[in-house]
């Protein structure tokens, strides 16, 4: 089983700790989310020196808000990704659970909330069907969710009718990305966010401690925690000075710390990662291969779902564009540039959450500065080009020669 990045990247094997020691686990692919924070850095600092709205309260605001369906689907993709599978149809599926969220809201006088559920429903079905197909016939991934991608346009077209686009009035739906906290209630969740993880920390710590493990010292465990509380009570701080912390924002990190535990602490986690590093080896050691990948592609496509509820919600409206190819795009490099391997078995949950970082902080940049379409598409293919040659490196320096 192949070590799972921290969210801050700092944990240990060793008490070991040097600035030569981080340099050679990063050149090696370990360390990934603190390569990705760094980058998320330079990047913020280079649209800031070209356009001084950037670090905005505003714009940081609608930032966030921009990044949390792509964010939400890519925490799916990720889990697929350790599968070393791949699903082309993840974009399309969050367009259609959004159309038949709004028609059936909207047209069939649905309750939001029913609404929502059903959308959600039509994601898990679609990734039951897709892994049916997968795991009963042995077809490959890319084929399979190739023609998801194909199809499920198509039936969103069937779903929306002649109209076109569904426009959204204000209910639960909108409230997902429409509600706001309050200054003292963004607060009190950044010192609950940074008190959990402290807490996380330590008892890790304990615990490899009690087993005889070597243990980091204490100093050097506490960085992490440092930087999380640095970079909540700033986050807070910053979103304060417009309209507080976004719901969509807590409904995000909340999801990302759900599936981070899922993989890293859970029985079910573990054989995702065991799957993805050798499938054969996981079937001779007892694991429900099959199984395992049925259940990630029904929770990969559920997850599509909320973010295409989640997308509408911000626009107000679904239409026929709805988990265009920009959304399958954005939700795929999101994660391999932050450090989930395409090849499989190794990554991390918070690497969706920073990835959409860095990913809308590019396309949130390049909007005010100006830049035509086509230079934005070729500035983020190249930026996932050179994240999947990175990724490719780094793993050829871990195997042996």
């Amino acid at each position: 089983m192949r070590a799972v990045d921290t969210p801050a990247g700092f944990e240990a094997e060793t008490t070991e700790f040097s600035v030569g020691e981080m340099l050679r686990r990063l050149a090696r692919g370990e360390l990934g989310s603190v390569r990705v924070i760094v980058a998320i850095a330079v990047i913020w600092t280079i649209f800031q020196i070209a356009n001084d709205r950037f670090l905005s309260a505003i714009n940081l605001t609608n930032l966030t808000l921009q990044i949390a369906a792509v964010a939400t689907i890519s925490i799916g993709v990720v889990l697929i990704l350790l599968l070393g599978e791949i699903d082309l149809s993840v974009g399309a599926v969050s367009g259609l659970a959004a159309g038949v969220m709004a028609v059936l809201s909207v047209k069939e006088g649905w309750s939001p909330e029913l609404a929502i559920v059903a959308a959600l429903v039509v994601g898990a079905s679609i990734g039951l069907l897709q892994g049916f197909f997968i795991t009963a016939f042995g077809l490959p991934s890319f084929v399979v969710t190739l023609a998801g991608l194909l199809a499920w346009p198509g039936f969103l077209l069937l779903v929306l009718g002649e109209t076109g686009t569904v426009p959204l009035p204000p209910s639960t739906i909108t409230d997902l990305t429409g509600t706001f906290f309050d200054p003292a209630v963004g607060w009190a969740i950044a010192i609950a966010v940074v008190a959990v993880y402290v807490f996380t920390v330590l008892r890790g710590r304990a615990r490899r401690a009690r087993a005889g493990l070597s243990v980091p010292p204490l100093v050097q465990a506490l960085i992490a925690p440092a930087l999380v509380a640095a970079g909540a009570f700033a986050a807070v701080a910053i979103l304060n000075e417009d309209r507080g912390v976004p719901l969509a924002v807590v409904i995000v990190i909340a999801l990302t710390a759900v599936f981070s535990f899922i993989t890293e602490r859970t029985r079910f986690g573990r054989h995702i990662f065991a799957v993805g590093g050798n499938a054969e080896a996981a079937r001779r050691a007892g694991i429900r291969v099959n199984w395992v990948r049925m259940s990630v592609f029904v929770l990969g496509s559920t997850l599509a779902a909320f973010g295409g509820v989640l997308a509408a919600s911000r626009l107000l409206a679904v239409n026929q564009q709805s988990g265009g190819e920009e959304v399958l795009l954005f939700a795929i490099a999101g994660p391999v540039i932050a450090g989930t391997s395409l090849f499989g078995g190794r990554g991390f949950v918070w690497s969706a959450l920073l990835g959409a970082i860095v990913i809308g902080s590019i396309s949130n940049g390049m909007d005010l500065l100006g830049l035509e379409s086509d230079i934005k598409f070729i500035i983020t293919g190249g930026v996932l080009l050179a994240a999947v040659t990175i990724d490719a490196a780094t793993r050829l320096r871990r195997e042996p020669t």
